[in-house]
């Protein structure tokens, strides 16, 4: 389901209009195999628009059988793409902050990553932790905080931080607190995973840990929200990823995108 990624002037430029689509009703009687393949038709081009409208491509197949097998975790997402943002931020990846669900799982894995320090960071309660869970709490390497808040460290505490499958659950009114403060405890930039539109479904077990269903936005709406914000795009990390990525044929299950820190 991935998009190449490109700069944020060059998408903010591009428009994509939502084509009507009329319900069909058909006035007159018609037989009922015709009925029916209307009725398959009709499903087939609501399904091809979605996809044309979340990247289209192989990639929305995938990440589709991915969704109906449990949903797609952004969180996960980072283990496959780790190689590519190791070859994006090279040494910065050594001083790594996650922030999101399933930061315990996130941190056990860069920790065993060469050179890497790594903390987490819980948007939610943890309620559910293992014991190797249990241990990196106990270590101070994971911790929960309330993101909407100031975040618990200080300015330049670490040298990139990754974020995912928090921000899509933050209403703009918290978005403009939290990604300034990302920002912030970042030396040299952070990583956005979020999902794509219409890419899940809202769960009960999900309303019932994040309080509210999470909000897919489209790329252009996050652009817009980052130059809103005054959050620059790290062109040069963007590149990197891109070209390392697509040595690999890699494709993201979600949208990625590089920021720079504040100075």
């Amino acid at each position: 389901m991935s998009r190449r990624p490109v700069s944020l002037s060059r998408r903010l430029g591009d428009g994509a209009g939502i084509p009507f689509m009329g319900s069909l009703n058909s006035k007159s009687r018609a037989s009922p195999f015709l009925s029916v393949g209307l009725v398959v038709v009709g499903a087939f081009l609501i399904i091809g628009y979605v996809y044309s409208g979340s990247g289209g491509g192989s990639g929305d197949r995938a990440s589709l059988n991915r969704l109906e097998g449990g949903g797609v975790s952004c969180s996960s997402e980072i283990y496959q793409a780790l190689p590519y943002l190791k070859k994006a931020y090279g040494d910065s990846m050594h001083k790594v902050l996650h922030v999101g669900p399933e930061s315990c799982a996130v941190v056990s894995k860069l920790l065993k990553e060469e050179d890497t320090e790594a903390w987490g960071l819980e948007p939610y309660d943890l309620d559910d932790s293992d014991a190797n869970c249990k241990n990196l709490i106990r270590k101070g390497l994971v911790r929960v905080a309330d993101i909407k808040f100031p975040l618990p460290y200080k300015s330049k505490s670490f040298s990139l931080v990754i974020v995912s499958d928090a921000l899509d659950y933050l209403s703009p009114r918290y978005l403009n607190k939290t990604l300034p403060e990302l920002a912030r405890v970042s030396s040299d930039g952070f990583v956005i995973l979020s999902g794509y539109p219409g890419q899940r479904r809202v769960k009960v077990a999900e309303m019932s840990k994040f309080g509210r269903p999470a909000k897919l936005r489209s790329s252009s709406w996050w652009i817009r929200f980052f130059v809103q914000t005054k959050l620059e795009e790290n062109e040069i990390a963007t590149k990197k990823f891109e070209m390392a990525a697509a040595k690999k044929a890699y494709q993201s299950t979600c949208q990625i995108f590089h920021l720079k820190s504040r100075h």
